[in-house]
């Protein structure tokens, strides 16, 4: 079954002092494109994080947020004492220049300052390690269940389009012969008003057996449905891991394009004509949605 590369997906697991919580949302593109934004306190996790969502999720453009909830007693947040204390004495020194009275509230004033308190990196232990790393693998799992539900649309909206121009592949089939004996009708009613020229009536025979045959569509009929074939047989096939159905998908409705253009160029007849723009309708819905899939 085929998989979606949009998704979403979210991961919780706890250590004894923090709850983490990854984010990872998935949207298509032609290759594996990841952005993480990841606390300080993991970055020497990242590059491993990395590696292991690029095989899991094999393409999209993929962004993963990571966010971390102190379940401690001890606070994260630390004030910047040195600073503090600076901003202190620079304030007093300006209050004394410019003759300004003191502050009613020295710690209000001060805590709006920047930077006036900093987070506490800590160390990172391995209980915290663990549980980013069972949280990633949570949301990536989410993130592939929430690929396979949208796949299991996109089949079924493949499945409608394929069987759509299947059907009105078989609406060409009663212009087909009327087709043809129209047009030899007009040939010959044109030839008929040329009394003063004198031409090979076998010679014309042959070059309008060429001429019809030129505007025989049987053989695009044939590999058009051919290719509605290998369409679907690929939607129901089961690809090897890193070798998803997107882009073999793709490159089927290109040859699918292919033979409907040169139906439509081959038709003339208005009927005919009107079938092909249905068909073009329907290809580019299909073309549209494959960009979606893995």
């Amino acid at each position: 079954m085929i998989l979606s590369m949009t998704g979403f997906g979210r991961g919780c697991s706890t250590s004894p002092t923090k709850k983490i919580t990854v984010e990872i949302k998935s949207l298509n593109s032609k290759q594996f494109d990841i952005n993480m934004r990841v606390p300080a306190l993991f970055r020497e996790l990242e590059v491993e994080m990395r590696n292991r969502l690029a095989g899991c999720l094999e393409r999209g453009k993929v962004d993963v947020s990571v966010s971390i909830e102190n379940l401690g007693v001890e606070s994260p947040v630390i004030f910047n004492l040195p600073l503090l204390e600076s901003y202190k004495k620079q304030l007093e020194a300006m209050g004394e220049a410019l003759a300004l009275s003191a502050p009613n509230d020295w710690y209000q004033l001060l805590l709006r300052l920047p930077d006036a308190m900093k987070a506490e990196m800590g160390k990172l232990e391995k209980e915290d390690a663990e549980a980013f790393t069972d949280a990633c693998h949570s949301a990536a799992e989410a993130l592939m269940e929430f690929r396979a539900q949208e796949g299991r649309k996109l089949y079924d909206f493949f499945l409608e389009k394929i069987n759509n121009i299947r059907a009105l592949l078989l609406e060409i089939e009663p212009f087909e012969e009327a087709r043809v004996a129209k047009i030899k009708a007009r040939l010959e009613d044109q030839l008929s008003r040329l009394t003063s020229i004198d031409y090979d009536k076998g010679r014309l025979e042959q070059e309008l057996i060429f001429y019809i045959e030129k505007l025989d569509v049987s053989e695009e009929k044939l590999r058009l449905a051919a290719h509605l074939d290998y369409f679907l047989q690929t939607l129901n096939g089961d690809e090897e891991k890193g070798q998803g159905h997107g882009k073999k998908l793709g490159f089927i409705a290109q040859e699918m394009g292919r033979e409907i253009n040169t139906l439509g160029s081959k038709s003339n007849q208005a009927e005919m004509q009107k079938i092909v723009v249905k068909m073009k309708d329907e290809l580019e819905q299909i073309k549209e949605q494959v960009l979606n899939v893995l």
